[in-house]
């Protein structure tokens, strides 16, 4: 259906403006008029909105930018405090469309806006936006409009993406001055080998003088990237697309999977993460009224690794058959037992949902804990065989030259 961006008067004398799916022209002029705006301007967008779409198939999805989690917070938790002093859901939408700064957002909350206002549930209005609005926010706004508690939810929602913002701004923070190191170290290094070594290379052959070990290891290695550079590029690549290709399939996942869990420290670290995610996510689910078998369900969007992925799969169908929750994941051999027993606590006692975040909180720290440890010990080690590097680099290139003003002299 096409988009018509607006511009009218409201019916206080407020200028508004928007956007609103019609057929026509004269039907979204119709529209407008019947819910109270005089519209002094109105143009199609659909074909501009086509075009955007087509660009942003062909874009890498990592120049896409999708709303920040921390944004889409504010925006939940500005929408509960609306819906909480008595705006009407309509009414808060196009508030907060009105106080938006970027465009995209802007757009989209004008059509969740007029959705809503035709007659569909926030949670569908919402379905037409999964770029900015996951299966489980989505899920949850429709457990909340079904219970009646849309605000407490949307609480809810906010507070666990803020959590879960911050938890991967630590995540990031910890990992960045690592890679930064690495990016300058190679990036260095590879100035020196395919610049500064072959004129030093040149300036050795004609001497004619016999040179180290180390400096014919250089010379050879920095020719081999200046011949052979486009060769050397075209099997990166290949390696890059065929891993590429490989992880797309099951049996590629499912080994890149078992590698990554199976691998020391990285493996236990990433269980943690995941664990974190998943006993935080369900935890909010629960609390906000869904079913265990339907949280279970929408659960799965947020764990990354197949292999637990499956295993909460297996548990969900033996839920169903009536065994409890933590037997069934306990079976897998895949869970933490610090995991299993806080769920078992948490169904003995009735306080599941409590003791997920209980367990959440344990493994976030754990998580922290460990990339600060892995971060102290990566900076020397990265420091060091750096160092190592460049100090073999300038004895190959120096030596030779020690030897040239010893026969000169």
């Amino acid at each position: 259906m096409p988009v018509f961006a607006y511009r009218g008067l409201g019916g206080d004398g407020r200028n508004v403006s928007g956007v609103i799916d019609a057929d026509s022209a004269r039907t979204a002029r119709g529209k407008l008029r019947a819910s109270g705006i005089f519209p002094t301007d109105l143009s199609e967008e659909a074909n501009a909105t086509q075009r955007a779409s087509a660009i942003r198939e062909w874009l890498p999805s990592l120049w896409r930018r999708p709303m920040p989690a921390s944004e889409l917070a504010l925006l939940t938790r500005q929408l509960s405090a609306l819906l909480g002093a008595g705006v009407q859901l309509v009414d808060a939408l196009a508030a907060l469309s009105d106080q938006a700064t970027r465009a995209a957002t802007k757009r989209m909350l004008s059509q969740v806006r007029e959705r809503v206002r035709e007659g569909s549930s926030l949670a569908d209005a919402l379905t037409a936006h999964r770029d900015t609005f996951s299966d489980l926010y989505i899920g949850m706004v429709r457990a909340g409009e079904h219970a009646a508690a849309l605000e407490v939810v949307l609480d809810r929602l906010a507070e666990y993406s803020e959590s879960q913002s911050e938890f991967v701004a630590k995540v990031r923070g910890a990992l960045t001055y690592p890679i930064i190191m690495m990016c300058v170290g190679t990036a260095i290094m590879g100035f020196l080998v395919a610049y500064v070594v072959p004129q030093v290379a040149t300036v050795f052959a004609q001497q004619h003088a016999a040179l180290p070990v180390a400096t014919k290891i250089l010379i050879g290695f920095s020719a081999i990237l200046t011949t052979y550079y486009l060769p050397l590029g075209l099997l990166l690549v290949a390696i890059i697309a065929g891993i590429t290709a490989g992880l797309a399939t099951p049996r590629g996942r499912r080994i890149y999977d078992t590698a990554i869990l199976r691998a020391p420290y990285i493996g236990p670290t990433m269980i943690r993460v995941i664990c974190a995610r998943f006993a935080r996510t369900l935890a909010t689910l629960l609390a906000s009224g869904v079913q265990l078998l339907p949280a279970l369900d929408a659960v799965k969007g947020v764990v990354t690794n197949g292999l637990l992925k499956d295993a909460i799969e297996k548990s969900r169908e033996s839920i169903r058959e009536g065994h409890g929750m933590g037997q069934t994941l306990s079976a897998s051999g895949l869970f933490p037992p610090l995991l299993i027993e806080m769920i078992r606590v948490g169904e003995r006692s009735g306080e599941l949902e409590r003791m997920l975040e209980r367990v959440a909180d344990n493994y976030e720290r754990e998580v922290s804990h460990s990339l600060s440890q892995m971060t102290t010990v990566l900076e020397p080690l990265m420091t060091v065989a750096m160092a190592a590097v460049i100090v073999f680099m300038m004895l190959a290139v120096l030596m030779p030259i020690f030897q040239l003003n010893q026969l000169m002299q």
